[in-house]
């Protein structure tokens, strides 16, 4: 019988945990909501800049994804909002199309927010939440390091007080070093001030809501000294009121046009927000097909209300765990507050100065960069390091887009790389125990004379077999005395295609040829099944497959192995 309350609270998950909700956990969920509120607002407007779009656009976007995903998400803490990286992403799309503060530059970026939606339900229903997978560590890690590059360089000049940079990174650093002697003395000296206060708060008291203190600060500072009148450029006047319905832009070229940047930003920000709610999960289950679902309504409800596109975020996800949160209804308090500044509060924002936007902007990015995880991987793996720094500067030199392109290809080549050159293995006996291991990496191992123990070390397919068929035959070449038999581990091996059926053939021969025989350990019944099946079983005889290796040993050897 089919169960409707099951398949009811599948789909919105808030039915399956809110029944449960204790009343111990309102007043720390309360009390979460009010730090997220209290970061979110400056920031949306923040992020409005890094966007392309007027400031009480990051305010609608506020309220819309947090409902959506309390909905919908199956992360307890997972906060989703107005993210700097795929900001940018958004930017440099619409910027293709339509001119950068312009009315179809809004209308537009809207569009893609609904488009974004639309894509993440679709890879929803399909249930294609493996795709992230397909960005390595490593690659996000230097996709969002080169993101924290492009953006901080970009606001460089907000920050100073300089308005009219296009361009490129390098053309944006050629406009600020033209453009040094038109900086207004009292616009600088307010960026310079709201970017050490947000970085001193940070540091000294990380627990405060810094943006929101530097924002309140920045404005109140213009007001008191007039500094309008000295260069300082502010938000001016923002509408009062709750977002309004605005309706998506459906041309088919526009639709078309903006495609690869909607696809780009599911790519990157589910993956970053996967991310970021399983780092915080505390043990809940993750869905990955669901978390798509969620980003789908967040962006859809998003973009017709007003707002641009909204993806979770680890950075207000620490935020909350870290004022105490226990669920979404913290992210629903926020909400709430969200709606109340737009219908009450909106008029104390008039004053804010866009360099201490551009200052909040820069103080985010900076805490957004990880140079620990840099030296460490340095260290630990210099050929993943090497990799993660062509994506950094693929994006500099190349731009955002073209690096994210870098950054997929570079994932996908490494997949094919290590798929198809597995680590192989001569294997030998550790002293006085029934293993074996590798003999590069254990000494100590013992190999015996007229017999090579060879472990492939992954999946036999078209990829990988020509990679084994070289390892093995240097392995037998090396061997010292020469051997008589090959005793494959095949302990690693999930998958047999017909191309490795075919080598695996021709090695059995070329060896048999030679005088070798060649024999089995450790095979799973599938792939006994699938060797049965091409003639290989028949080939090496019934009784050369063993289920233990010191069977197979003892076989070649004569005698039993002590």
């Amino acid at each position: 019988m089919f169960d409707v309350a099951g398949s009811w609270t599948r789909f919105v998950p808030i039915g399956r945990w809110l029944p449960a909700y204790r009343r111990s956990w309102l007043s720390t969920d309360i009390l979460a909501g009010l730090a997220l509120w209290a970061v979110m607002v400056p920031e949306g407007m923040a992020y409005a800049g890094i966007v392309g779009v007027p400031a009480i656009m990051g305010l609608y976007t506020l309220a819309p994804p947090l409902i959506a995903y309390a909905l919908f998400g199956t992360s307890r803490t997972l906060v989703v909002g107005p993210d700097t990286a795929t900001g940018v992403i958004s930017a440099l799309t619409v910027g293709a199309l339509a001119a950068r503060g312009s009315a179809d530059f809004g209308a537009l970026t809207g569009t893609l927010a609904v488009l974004i939606g639309v894509f993440f339900l679709l890879f929803g229903l399909l249930r294609q939440g493996w795709i992230a997978a397909f960005i390595a560590t490593p690659v996000m890690r230097g996709f969002i390091e080169g993101l924290i590059c492009v953006t901080i360089l970009g606001q460089v000049a907000p920050l100073l007080g300089l308005h009219g940079v296009q361009g490129d990174v390098f053309e944006k650093l050629r406009f600020i070093a033209r453009s040094l002697d038109q900086v207004a003395p009292a616009a600088a000296l307010t960026g310079l001030l709201s970017l050490a206060a947000m970085l001193a708060l940070r540091r000294l008291s990380p627990r405060l809501p810094a943006a929101l203190i530097v924002a309140v600060a920045g404005a109140a500072l213009v007001a008191l000294l007039g500094a309008t009148a000295a260069g300082v450029s502010v938000v001016g006047p923002l509408p009062s009121g709750l977002p309004h319905l605005t309706p998506p832009r459906v041309s088919p070229d526009l639709l078309l046009a903006l495609t690869p940047g909607a696809l780009s930003i599911v790519l990157v920000g589910y993956a970053e927000a996967l991310g970021a709610a399983r780092a915080d999960a505390d043990g809940d289950d993750v869905d990955p097909n669901q978390e798509l679902i969620a980003h789908g309504f967040a962006n859809l409800l998003s973009g017709v209300l007003g707002g641009f596109l909204a993806v979770g975020s680890l950075s207000k996800t620490s935020v909350a765990i870290g004022a105490g949160a226990r669920t979404q209804v913290a992210n629903l308090v926020a909400a709430l507050l969200c709606f109340l500044t737009l219908i009450f509060l909106t008029p104390l924002f008039h004053g804010l100065p866009h360099p201490t936007l551009a200052a909040i902007v820069i103080a985010a990015m900076l805490h957004l960069s990880k140079p620990a995880y840099l030296r460490r991987l340095a260290v630990e793996a210099p050929g993943e390091f090497a990799m993660m720094v062509v994506v950094i500067a693929g994006e500099l030199v190349l731009g955002v887009m073209q690096g994210i392109a870098l950054g997929v290809l570079l994932s996908l080549l490494m997949l094919i790389y290590k798929a198809s050159h597995p680590k192989s293995a001569v294997l030998g006996k550790l002293p006085k125990e029934q293993a074996y291991r590798d003999i590069r990496l254990h000494p100590d191992a013992r190999t015996f004379p007229g017999l090579l123990i060879f472990n492939p070390g992954g999946d036999l397919f078209f990829a990988s077999a020509g990679h084994f068929e070289r390892e093995l035959k240097a392995a037998v070449a090396k061997a010292s005395p020469p051997i008589g038999h090959v005793l494959i581990d095949a302990s690693a091996i999930s998958l047999v295609d017909t191309s490795a059926c075919d080598v695996l053939l021709r090695v059995i021969r070329g060896l048999k040829d030679d005088g070798v025989l060649v024999a089995f350990a450790r095979v799973r019944d599938p792939i006994k099944d699938r060797l049965q099946r091409a003639g290989i079983v028949d080939a090496v005889g019934e009784g050369a497959f063993y289920d233990r290796l010191t069977d197979g040993v003892t076989a070649a050897l004569g005698h039993r192995v002590a």
